[in-house]
């Protein structure tokens, strides 16, 4: 079994007894990542000499009897928006990679390497974060392991396939609008966005600063929850990190669930999407015994409102660049840029008052219900290089732009939820989100552990990486 196809626990176990040490894993994980990644593209900067100083020091901390970290010796990859000390920070696109490299690694990579994980790269991603399908101009598209014909899903695509294909058994993703859960989805593993605040975003190369989220994606619940509790906690560096401290969640993860209402959301959520997405939702429903249904009133107009702070907030970000150097943006990643800055300012107000009389309906929401299910994409990965437009339910729908259609009305509150991918869903996976209230990622470990055991959701490695 390749290094990438063991989970991080298992890993981290073996490190700390010695059965083997983190140089060997190392290697092991850099030689994977040798073998395949030329045919899936999830990394755009393999961290070699990094990788060997971390292993070094594991090794050496365990030598001395010393506690290495709950991730001692784990190799992850990462997102290529988090700085990596010496490495310049591309954020996926071509203007970033002429400036000088980062000085000091973002919080959440400083953070995993405390807790003894190894890291070996920097992984492939949308321009700046704004798409669906990591179809990258500049560095080419990520494929999904699991069909490389296909797309790996986005923005944070090159960790998402990196965990699939068993390069890694962790990375680190960014949520905007649904760019953990998107790509967690499409290529069959676990991905979690945190509360907004919860994870320190130092360091980041932000999208839109009042959406954007930080968090792991992993093959299993343990994983998932070993590695999220490393990276939550309050940040002073960040003023939109919460002044909340730490709550595990690996200790939550054998408390079962019978003590949760959950439910099965209708609606908005239940509309649009090929059966096969409904469908998953309905079997996770049934095994928790989800009798309930309940709707997110103005769902549709929150997604819409979204997408306004969303436009407007990132383009303001490259405004220089927009008027300086069009010609070096990806045409799409441009002209929506483009689009955000002509917006008016009375439109982005609107949406944010909006955005707060929404976020007091989801909180009324939950009084009743602690952990609500729904689709995570409408449908499979499309292929690479799909058409523009795409038929579901016999109504026309962008091809990638509607992947989100479940995921970004759930960012415009920060609301946390984790994307799980349901067993055997079917010829492509398929995702499922568990969403909670805020701060209340415990709840959905919980139900995850629970569906986990009971064999309805897995993350297999994939078969067809390459």
């Amino acid at each position: 079994m390749s290094t990438g196809a063991r989970g991080a626990v298992e890993i981290a176990d073996a490190v700390r007894a010695r059965r083997t040490s983190a140089r060997e894993v190392a290697t092991a994980a850099l030689a994977e990542i040798e073998a395949h990644n030329g045919a899936l593209n999830c990394f755009t900067r393999v961290t070699r000499e990094r990788a060997h100083e971390d292993a070094a020091r594991v090794d050496r901390l365990v030598a001395e009897g010393r506690d290495p970290g709950p991730l001692a010796g784990v190799p992850f990859g990462a997102k290529n928006l988090f700085d990596v000390a010496g490495v310049t920070t591309l954020a996926g696109s071509r203007i970033n990679a002429e400036r000088p490299p980062a000085q000091r690694d973002a919080a959440a990579v400083a953070a995993l390497r405390r807790a003894g994980a190894v890291l070996v790269g920097c992984q492939n991603m949308d321009e700046y974060a704004y798409g669906f399908t990591t179809e990258n101009t500049h560095y080419g598209p990520t494929r999904n392991p699991h069909d490389r014909g296909r797309v790996a899903g986005g923005s944070s695509g090159g960790s998402a396939a990196a965990v699939a294909a068993g390069l890694v058994p962790l990375s680190l993703g960014s949520d905007t609008n649904g760019s953990i859960r998107v790509p967690a989805a499409l290529c069959g593993v676990f991905g979690l966005k945190p509360t907004y605040g919860r994870v320190s975003r130092t360091g980041v190369a932000l999208f839109a600063a009042s959406l954007d989220h930080v968090g792991p994606f992993a093959r299993s619940v343990r994983d998932l929850a070993l590695t999220f509790d490393a990276l939550q906690g309050p940040d002073p560096t960040d003023p939109a990190c919460a002044e909340r401290p730490a709550e595990p969640c690996t200790r939550e993860l054998d408390r079962g669930v019978d003590d949760l209402r959950i439910a099965v959301a209708d609606g908005y959520f239940a509309r649009l999407a090929e059966p096969a997405a409904l469908v998953a939702a309905e079997r996770v429903g049934r095994a928790l015994k989800a009798t309930r249904r309940v709707a997110i009133p103005e769902a549709l107009r929150a997604r819409a409102a979204a997408m306004v702070i969303t436009a407007s907030e990132g383009a303001q970000l490259h405004l220089d660049d927009l008027k300086r150097r069009p010609g070096d943006f990806d045409p799409l990643t441009r002209d929506r840029f483009r689009s955000g800055a002509l917006l008016p300012a009375s439109l982005y107000v609107h949406a944010q008052r909006f955005r707060a009389w929404f976020r007091e309906r989801v909180r009324e929401v939950f009084r009743d219900v602690d952990v609500i299910l729904m689709p995570t994409t409408p449908y499979g990965a499309p292929p690479i290089g799909a058409p523009r437009a795409t038929m579901v339910a016999g109504i026309e729908v962008l091809t990638r732009g509607h992947l989100g259609v479940f995921t970004s009305p759930l960012s415009f509150v920060g609301v946390p939820v984790m994307s799980v991918p349901v067993a055997d869903a079917g010829p492509l996976p398929l995702g499922v989100q568990l969403v909670a209230a805020p701060f209340m990622e415990a709840r959905l470990f919980r139900v995850a552990a629970r569906l986990e055991a009971d064999g309805i959701v897995a993350a297999p490695v994939a078969s067809a990486r390459g």
